[in-house]
């Protein structure tokens, strides 16, 4: 009987061990040349963490539009608080001091969740239109008096211009800095923003330009992926608005990923997915299913989306991280 017992142990051990054998995304990894780190965390342990590419996995990364996940939380963790009223609010009514000399009328009709799930229906800010935004001396005022190329709530018109509105909003609903605040209301996770770019009005970014570790990346990830509690079960965010956020509410036109509140929402290996995406390759990946978290950072100089590495990412979480997971589960 003792013997059974010591085989089954061994045996099970042995399943263990080759679940968590990351040998192939190792591999696959080490070919990409702009890679930097690669978290992963199952059932709320790391179970692999390393550099690659002779980057420091302690570094501060630029996690670039993943950002604008973090944005969402924010809002989120606002709105739980009374800071915003919620995701219907019109905008206007908290941007009026703001608004340009001759506003669009069609202003009054985009709310919060407008901004979040980007169907504001304002002219981008992003990609082409960025350097001229950020070269404005009140990029708030900027994105406001630009041009309608779609209606309120129509398609999707990605833009970091909408989450620097909902900085903006933040602050000036609570009286205190973006960055500061988000750093209150985020103790106990493990997230910790370092860096964040701000306006020259001295308003933080939004969704871009945000310092913070790979593991503290992870971090955030595995706050959504717990529900919104912290390791020890300290609430920060409500379950109610994970579950908003990760809604589709519309779709990319460059890609197949959905979008709900700040994340893009694809299944990956047949398992529904949640990811934030960064330009270069920033990325954070929740698979609730699988109690599954992926943080991974690359070189932030370099596109990820017209060359095929974004996709590579999903295949590399396809192929060699989500079947090892599942025969682990």
């Amino acid at each position: 009987m003792r013997f059974w017992l010591f085989g089954s142990l061994l045996m099970f051990m042995s399943v263990q061990a080759k679940a968590l054998d990351f040998a192939a995304m190792d591999k696959t990894a080490q070919g990409f040349s702009n890679i930097r780190t690669v978290h992963i965390a199952h059932n709320g342990g790391v179970v692999w963490a390393k550099a690659y590419n002779k980057a420091d996995i302690n570094a501060v990364a630029n996690i670039k539009s993943a950002s604008k996940s973090l944005m969402s939380a924010i809002v989120g963790m606002a709105i739980d608080r009374g800071v915003i009223e919620g995701v219907d609010q019109p905008i206007v009514s908290l941007l009026s001091k703001q608004l340009p000399s001759n506003p669009d009328p069609r202003l009054k009709d985009i709310t919060v969740g407008h901004l979040l799930s980007m169907q504001a229906g304002l002219e981008r800010t992003s990609g082409r239109n960025y350097g001229r935004w950020v070269v404005s001396d009140d990029w708030v005022k900027t994105a406001l008096s630009w041009p309608f190329v779609d209606a309120v709530g129509g398609d999707m018109q990605y833009s970091t211009g909408n989450t620097h509105l909902l900085s903006a909003i933040v602050m000036q609903q609570s009286g205190q800095h973006t960055y500061l605040l988000a750093n209150q209301w985020l103790q106990g996770s493990g997230v910790s923003i370092q860096s964040w770019e701000m306006s020259p009005k001295g308003i933080p970014m939004g969704g871009n330009q945000v310092g913070m570790t790979p593991a503290s990346l992870l971090a955030f990830g595995e706050l959504y992926r717990r529900g919104g509690v912290t390791e020890s079960g300290k609430r920060l965010l409500s379950k109610e608005w994970i579950t908003q956020s990760w809604t589709p509410r519309t779709q990319s036109r460059f890609h197949e990923g959905e979008y709900g509140y700040g994340w893009f929402i694809q299944t990956f290996a047949g398992v529904q997915g949640y990811y934030g995406w960064g330009y270069g390759g920033q990325m954070i990946y929740v698979l609730p299913e699988l109690a599954l978290t992926v943080a991974i950072t690359s070189e932030e100089t370099l596109p990820s989306g017209r060359t095929g590495y974004r996709d590579s990412l999903h295949d590399m979480l396809s192929n060699d991280i989500v079947p090892v997971i599942s025969a682990a589960q």
